[in-house]
């Protein structure tokens, strides 16, 4: 679904961002990219839709090349590549609905989207979401009441109302605590799962990586160190992508977490099926 041919990216102070890059991402396939910081991992995100403009090489997306579309054609490209910040990007003084509805600017005209004036089917799917991600209850709050998670859930709703094929994610929980981080990666993988969509998260908590994804990119100074399953970053292959570190605390608490994921899902479907019953009683 999405290619990367040898993509390049040399910023004007002559640092090389990204070294060819080569990649084929398949639809429905959740990736993490994992580096330390500099290593390109947002640059090649945002070269992907062009908020970066690469220096060389391609990108595509099925049999569009991104890199050579005109600005009118990057703007209709841009509605199927659905973007999560990690500072939310949210309007603060408005609405947490009218925030949510600021995803389908792409395809309303320019007087629709001046007075924010949507369609009635947009706005109906806008409540969908909001249900969706647990928010359904905050439609009309403002944005600037929120916690940081549930603006992390606002942006992801906002995001999916474009109805995109692939999800760019810049570190989604790089301003979270543990567990709120856990349900924004849970809650973005079970999303993709159901609608069939592709993912990219940068990430830096490799944890977290290891936790929800299927597959990882290591990147360091712009080029793919590793690219496997999450079981194979080992030790010695962390070390590689990031330097001497104990590695093995890090595989402590993969484990760690991986048993606190597991009593999570437990206890909430012990509670669901608490609350189906005293329904049922």
């Amino acid at each position: 679904m999405l290619r990367l041919d040898n993509l390049t990216k040399k910023y004007p102070t002559g640092d090389l961002a990204l070294k060819s890059v080569s990649l084929d991402i398949p639809k429905g396939q959740v990736l993490a990219l994992i580096g330390p910081s500099g290593a390109g991992k947002s640059t090649l995100i945002r070269c992907i839709n062009r908020l970066v403009e690469p220096t060389s090489g391609h990108v595509w997306l099925h049999d569009t090349d991104l890199t050579r579309l005109g600005s009118g054609a990057l703007r209709r490209a841009r509605r199927k590549m659905g973007m999560i910040f990690q500072e939310y990007a949210l309007v603060e003084r408005l609405t947490v609905m009218e925030n949510v509805l600021s995803g389908r600017l792409g395809y309303v005209g320019f007087w629709a989207s001046l007075f924010r004036k949507f369609p009635q089917k947009d706005i109906d799917e806008a409540f969908r979401l909001l249900e969706r991600v647990g928010l359904d209850h905050m439609a009309d709050k403002r944005a600037d009441e929120l916690s940081g998670g549930q603006r992390q859930r606002v942006g992801i709703a906002r995001a999916l109302i474009q109805d995109p094929e692939l999800l760019l994610v810049d570190e989604p929980t790089a301003s979270l605590d543990p567990k709120t981080s856990r349900q924004i990666m849970r809650l973005i993988c079970e999303l993709c799962e159901e609608r069939g969509l592709a993912a990219i998260i940068n990430i830096h908590d490799v944890a977290l990586a290891q936790m929800f994804v299927q597959r990882v990119i290591g990147l360091r100074f712009g080029e793919i160190v590793y690219d496997g399953a999450p079981d194979g970053l080992s030790a010695d292959m962390l070390t590689q992508i990031y330097g001497e570190e104990d590695w093995e605390a890090t595989i402590r608490k993969v484990e760690e977490e991986d048993g606190e994921e597991e009593e999570e899902n437990e206890n909430g479907e012990e509670a669901g099926h608490a609350v189906k019953t005293a329904g049922e009683a």
